[in-house]
Parts: structure tokens; sequence; C-alpha cells
């Protein structure tokens, strides 16, 4: 696994983007710009779907639009039955753009009734999935989702994500517009510092691990 933060730019520390083959980084850089473009896009779409009259406060909350990078290798296992390839767990993230780098299953969701779904790699695809601080943001209309990833027994399989982050700057709280009129807040607010601070503190260990402690 690497892990890199790409953006803001002034993030970026060097020594630890490989410097081979010569072309990943400038590959790297300009996927980075591309899957930015993607969330841009998202964004004001998903502003309108919640009902918020001012969708701008929104995208404030993401300026300069932060964004990690995590590329996973899992090499083939012959005992794929009896290992996870990463333990169920929810991003800590706003959105992620996920990528299947080859055509080889491993990731699975878990749908409401608890069974778990393996998603099929689609060519060209990207996997847009919500994380913690959206659900929390949204006040719950959008719903961080639940995932794993399991191995193949002769298979290698390579994925990349893409996390974009709210600034750093902000407050992790349900948005004033969705709790206004009655409607109950249902998530405690923190600062973001704080909220990243515990979530990579606590074990992956699904909704439970992070999501629950603010619940109201």
């Amino acid at each position: 696994m690497i892990y890199l933060m790409l953006r803001p730019a002034e993030s970026r520390d060097m020594r630890f983007w490989p410097a081979q083959p010569p072309s990943l980084r400038n590959s790297i850089d300009r996927y980075s710009t591309e899957t930015a473009n993607v969330v841009s896009s998202l964004l004001p779409f998903m502003a309108a779907d919640m009902g918020l009259k001012q969708p701008e406060r929104l995208l404030e909350m993401f300026a300069g639009q932060p964004q990690a990078m995590r590329v996973s290798y899992y090499p083939p296992c012959r005992q794929a039955g009896k290992v996870i390839g990463l333990s169920p767990h929810t991003d800590a993230c706003a959105i992620t753009l996920l990528v299947h780098v080859n055509d080889v299953q491993g990731l699975q969701i878990r749908r409401d009734d608890g069974k778990w779904l393996t998603v099929d790699p689609l060519d060209g695809a990207l996997i847009v999935s919500i994380g913690d601080t959206f659900e929390i943001l949204s006040n719950g209309r959008y719903r961080s989702v639940e995932h794993r990833a399991m191995v193949h027994p002769d298979k290698e399989r390579i994925s990349a994500a893409m996390f974009h982050l709210p600034c750093a700057t902000i407050r992790v709280g349900p948005l004033p517009e969705l709790i206004e009129g009655g409607t109950n807040a249902r998530y405690k607010s923190t600062g973001y510092a704080e909220f990243i601070e515990r979530f990579y503190s606590t074990k992956l260990d699904g909704r439970r691990s992070n999501l629950d402690y603010y619940k109201i």
C-alpha cells in the first residue's frame, strides 16, 4: 500500500512519491486534478438533493479540495476464504472515488440486512462512496458505506482510492440548514482535527468504530 497527500499542493512531500516509472508523478498529478473535478461536479447535485438554499456554503467547505490517495495491492492467497484483505470499515473522508486497476473482484459492501454484496469491477468506471464526514454533514441523508476488501485465491488485485476531504478548519456537524424548522440534529459536532484524530485512534470495526460515537 502507498498513501500520499495530493491536495493542496503544499501538503505534498515528494520524498514519498515513487520516482519510478518516470511517468508516475505526472500521471498522479493529472489523475488528482481530474478526480477533484469529478467531485466538484458532484457536490452541487448533492447540495440540491439535500435541499440546500445556498449550495455554495457546501462548496466552501471543500475549498482547495483536500485530497489523498491510497493504492492497495492484494497478493493472491491460496486460503482466501480464511483471510480478509482489509477489515470492515467506513472512510473518514467525505467522498471516495475508487477505481479497480485490474478486473479482479474484492470490494464488498454491507447491505442493510447485514449481508455482504460483492461489487463487480467495471472497466473505466469510478465507484463513488460516501464517508463518515458527509454522513454527519448531511445529518444522515447520505449514509457512509461500510465496506471491506477480500483476496482472490490465484489472482492479484490492485485498487486506487482517492479520498476527498473538507477543509481542516470546518466543524464536522449537521449543516445548519438541515436542522432548521424543528428538525433534530442526529449527530454531535466536533472540530475536524479532533474528528480525524479519533478516527485513526480507533480500530477498524465497521460503522461502530467511529460514527456511533457522534450519534445523538
